[in-house]
């Protein structure tokens, strides 16, 4: 069973960004939404590359010689659209030399209270034997989530794969830990409670709309 790490269990500045995020009167601010969400993938991305492999490299400076770690492989930073991006972002500018994949992946109402993710567009590398990292601001219901990873593996199969969210329902953590057991789950913030609609409570409203605009 792959691990989950609630970055938010103790107090630091990563709190003060889902903070901001979750408080309805700066969160009007879209720019400053969208900055703390990419200060916030920043902030995971540092965490969790101490989880990942590395070797011994040698560095010449002007002065001398000396073995420091490098990473042993570059990851493949994934995000789903198009509240993804901004988080995304952040990883990227820590993981910079990572090469990315992106879904395309909304609800698709079918009977009643029910809905179907549907896949649309998947841009990605090969992943067979790489680090795969999948970045989704909110962690719902967990479905789409598991079906991205499943478009995905299309590609190849990653020979690990990490989840990073900023806000996650316990229901959608239990969903992915069923579905995708291997995988590690990376949160900044972990709610009780999703609505009828399923809508993390207390969450902070739809993300995408938040960054970029409402939606028709």
């Amino acid at each position: 069973m792959g691990k989950l790490i609630n970055l938010g269990e103790a107090p630091s500045l990563l709190q003060t960004c889902v903070q901001e995020m979750r408080d309805e009167q700066i969160q009007q601010d879209r720019l400053r939404f969208r900055t703390n969400m990419q200060r916030l993938g920043g902030l995971m991305a540092y965490e969790l590359s101490k989880d990942l492999p590395y070797r011994t490299q040698e560095v010449v400076t002007p002065l001398g010689e000396l073995q420091m770690p490098v990473l042993e492989a570059q990851p493949v930073l994934a995000t789903i659209l198009r509240a993804g991006l901004p988080f995304h972002d952040g990883f990227l500018q820590m993981f910079d030399r990572a090469d990315n994949a992106f879904i395309s992946a909304y609800r698709k109402p079918s009977s009643g209270k029910k809905f179907k993710i549907e896949i649309e567009y998947v841009s990605s590398p090969t992943l067979d034997g790489r680090v795969l990292i999948l970045t989704d601001p909110m962690i719902a219901t967990g479905k789409s989530i598991v079906r991205s990873i499943e478009a995905l593996r299309r590609n190849g199969e990653p020979g690990r794969i990490l989840i990073a969210g900023i806000i996650a329902a316990e229901e959608g953590i239990e969903y992915i830990q069923r579905h995708l057991p291997q995988a590690d789950i990376w949160v900044a913030a972990l709610d009780s409670e999703l609505t009828a609609k399923s809508y993390i409570v207390p969450g902070l409203g739809d993300a995408g709309d938040l960054a970029y605009g409402s939606k028709r």
